[in-house]
């Protein structure tokens, strides 16, 4: 089904002429829950994966777990409309014990359904990301995996995996993916205000329109970052959010290049400030505002996915060789 951003409620261009010469593209993903298959672009479905191909592992040392959430467990929570329960960990092995664990596949995404999305090495088509579902030491760091593929290549090889192995348990709900179909729709963006993002004068308009709107509106107030600047939830190029780091240069670490956004992951498709960017197709026509949203978590959280404290995970590759290892970065 198609999803459409509605307009912004004030267009950007016609409040501060100055951002036409930064108005960039973006393609949001707008996932939704679904059964996606092996050869779609989604978030939590199958991968296109070899059957004889070893599925990515983690072999660092993990925070220790004696507990957690069976996969199969949050399957049927989730289609009882409940919350998983917490089980011990089955039998020997767990984290920090020892032994690889292997990824959980975030996504896959073809560039014949978004075209938008960035080559890879070798004029790879197909990317692919994981996360490790456990952190990684004291301060609770993550790993992530990115697998570069051509499409045709890869669907040549006839029998592909049934099933990515998994760990008896997760540690939390938000680790497993729910498996979405993706409606990919290109719309115009603007960069993050803060710093040296736009020219300090631009910035300083911004802000002093953001006192005004709160000024008059109170917590319905419109904001640049909310409501004009970037969308929320999972998409393909444009400009990278910094709601809690601040911007931040990310520099190749094999040759110095600045590197480029890949892709952004977001836990939420929309929260209190970004309502409006919520399709016209997820909106109850009678209702005014946030309060004409419909679907719920389907809507709202569809992956059902976090990313640190509700952040975004921004994956930035190198646009001089996309081979050299991409840098993730929670923002």
């Amino acid at each position: 089904m198609t999803r459409t951003t509605p307009a912004r409620p004030v267009p950007a261009e016609a409040v501060f002429p100055e951002l036409a010469a930064h108005r960039g593209r973006t393609t949001r993903l707008h996932p939704r829950p679904g059964r996606p298959g092996v050869r779609d672009s989604h978030v939590g479905g199958p991968m296109l994966w070899p059957y004889d191909e070893p599925w990515p592992a983690c072999h660092e040392a993990h925070e220790r777990r004696d507990s957690g959430y069976p996969p199969d467990e949050i399957r049927r929570a989730r289609a009882a409309g409940e919350f998983p329960r917490s089980r011990p960990w089955p039998g020997e092995g767990a984290p920090g014990e020892g032994g690889p664990v292997p990824f959980v596949g975030l996504a896959q995404l073809f560039r014949r359904d978004v075209p938008r999305l960035a080559a890879g090495p070798g004029g790879a088509d197909l990317v692919q990301i994981f996360r490790c579902p456990y952190s990684h030491g004291p301060s609770l760091a993550r790993r992530y995996h990115l697998r570069w593929r051509r499409a045709a290549e890869a669907e040549r090889a006839g029998r592909f995996l049934d099933a990515a192995p998994e760990v008896p348990v997760l540690p939390w709900e938000h680790e497993l993916p729910e498996p979405c179909a993706l409606h990919p729709e290109d719309v115009d963006t603007y960069p993050w205000a803060e710093d040296d993002t736009l020219p300090a004068p631009l910035i300083a308009r911004i802000d002093a329109w953001d006192d005004a709107q709160a000024a008059e509106h109170g917590p319905d107030a419109l904001s640049y970052q909310g409501d004009l600047s970037i969308p929320p939830g999972w998409r393909v190029g444009g400009f990278p959010s910094w709601a809690s780091t601040g911007p931040m240069s990310v520099g190749c670490g094999s040759c110095g290049a600045e590197m480029g956004l890949l892709l952004t992951a977001g836990g939420d498709e929309a929260d209190a400030n970004s309502h409006s960017w919520v399709p016209v197709e997820d909106r109850g026509p009678s209702l005014p505002g946030k309060a004409s949203l419909r679907g719920g978590v389907s809507v709202v959280r569809p992956t059902r996915l976090r990313f640190g404290r509700d952040r975004d995970l921004h994956v930035f590759t190198c646009p001089t060789d996309p081979g050299h290892p991409p840098q993730w970065v929670l923002a």
